[in-house]
């Protein structure tokens, strides 16, 4: 991935070192956070929906990486792309598209959402419009998931920010009525975290177009990366089996499907994950 002259976006909150206390929402992945979504509307208290007692896992930098700095300037390049990006493509709607903060931390963080920690993974959180991310997920990515490459990290910060795309269209607000509607609340979860790929394919997509950032072999890595964090990959790993019913991001195939899908078209007409029949 070209993106050492990239411009580096502003919004960036460094919490690193600062610590937190108190319950964590507990493991599970990205998706956990959809649950805190639910409990916000619900009225239940998100900060004891989830927690554990586990300590934080210590930070440290991606092999080949001299230290910290470099990581945040890597992480600033990419939002910087996805700003420019979903900035071009919400004028083109006639929308304006208001910018998130991403948030570095270590171990644990103070959300909107509630304290959450790394167990959690990257996250974002609807009712302060913020990403969070700490470094270190990007070591488990390499070596847990063995989804290595600079472009696979960017793919889970597009990824978030697409769930911040959702939020500003007004997707977000609509996942507690379909909720209500009936169903189970995995579904659309797994409807949520799928059109967030989505996104992250539409941003690449564009991000190749019109800065030509891409290198060969990283639309590999991000496809890899997809398929290597899907639900049914990641249970057969940790239970030897994989139970569709309890899916929370989407299996494998659907990740790439999905990402891929934004990818070629660009078009975010093309990632209506809930109006699809088959995933």
């Amino acid at each position: 991935m070209r993106w050492t002259g990239g411009r580096r976006s502003d919004n960036i909150e460094d919490r690193r070192g600062m610590g937190g206390g108190g319950g964590l929402i507990a493991g599970g992945g990205i998706g956990s956070l959809i649950l805190v979504l639910l409990a916000l509307y619900f009225g239940i208290d998100p900060g004891a929906l989830l927690q554990t007692d586990e300590p934080p896992p210590s930070v440290q930098a991606p092999a080949g990486s001299p230290g910290h700095d470099d990581e945040k300037e890597f992480v600033a390049v990419v939002l910087g792309d996805t700003e420019d990006t979903w900035g071009d493509l919400f004028r083109q709607m006639g929308r304006y598209y208001r910018q998130p903060k991403l948030v570095l931390f270590t171990g644990s963080v103070q959300s909107a959402c509630g304290m959450a920690g790394a167990a959690v993974g990257p996250f974002y959180c609807p009712p302060d419009q913020k990403l969070y991310l700490d470094l270190s997920f990007f070591r488990a990515l390499r070596e847990r998931f063995h989804a290595p490459g600079d472009f696979a990290q960017a793919y889970v910060i597009a990824h978030e920010v697409g769930h911040h795309v959702q939020t500003l269209l007004g997707i977000t607000d609509n996942v507690a009525p379909a909720r209500q509607r009936g169903g189970p609340a995995n579904a659309v979860s797994v409807r949520v975290e799928l059109q967030a790929d989505c996104y992250a394919g539409i941003w690449a997509h564009h991000a190749r177009e019109a800065r030509d950032i891409l290198e060969e072999g990283d639309l590999e890595e991000a496809l890899n990366a997809a398929s290597a964090i899907g639900d049914d990959t990641l249970q057969r790993q940790a239970r030897g089996r994989a139970v569709p019913e309890t899916f929370t991001h989407g299996s494998s195939k659907q990740r790439v499907t999905w990402f891929a899908r934004g990818f070629e078209t660009g078009d975010l007409r093309q990632c209506d994950t809930f109006r699809a029949s088959e995933l």
